[in-house]
């Protein structure tokens, strides 16, 4: 399985559009090769650079989107394609890259990573994370990773 994104390459600059810097929109995804038996998609975007002052897991959630159809080739600029998992911010919807410039490392990777699964995940909206890979344990049929940077100006 594949994930890629026409705005940015893997281990490449994240544009300012798709962050707290820009308008904050979740950036164009495109998905290939998912494996025949599956019956969802899950997608989660975070940050595992956070610093220790900042949240004590140094984890941030950005986005948590699952019941993905299967058959979905595309996920456009914007575009919430399934059932809104809870993030680390109060809302449920794509939260950009942010990192604190007042905080060692300046530029954090943002890792997108998709999963088939061979179950639709019996959640509700709002689902955090940790709910989400505890009812994906056992149902991961492929999975793929697309990793973003980003170092905020200023």
């Amino acid at each position: 399985m594949k994930l890629i994104s026409p705005a940015f390459d893997n281990n490449g600059k994240i544009p300012s559009k798709y962050t707290c810097d820009g308008a904050n929109v979740s950036p164009p995804l495109k998905i290939s090769d998912v494996p025949a038996g599956a019956k969802v998609l899950v997608l989660i975007m975070d940050d595992p650079d956070v610093p220790a002052q900042v949240r004590p897991e140094r984890m941030w959630d950005h986005w948590i989107v699952f019941n993905i159809p299967p058959t979905k080739t595309e996920i456009a600029e914007g575009e919430n394609p399934g059932t809104k998992g809870k993030g680390s911010y109060p809302k449920l919807e794509y939260g950009g890259p942010c990192p604190p410039p007042q905080f060692e490392p300046k530029e954090h990777r943002y890792f997108f990573k998709l999963y088939a699964l061979d179950a639709k995940l019996n959640l509700p909206e709002g689902a955090t994370k940790a709910q989400v890979e505890k009812a994906m344990q056992n149902h991961i049929l492929a999975e793929a990773k697309l990793i973003g940077k980003y170092q905020r100006v200023g």
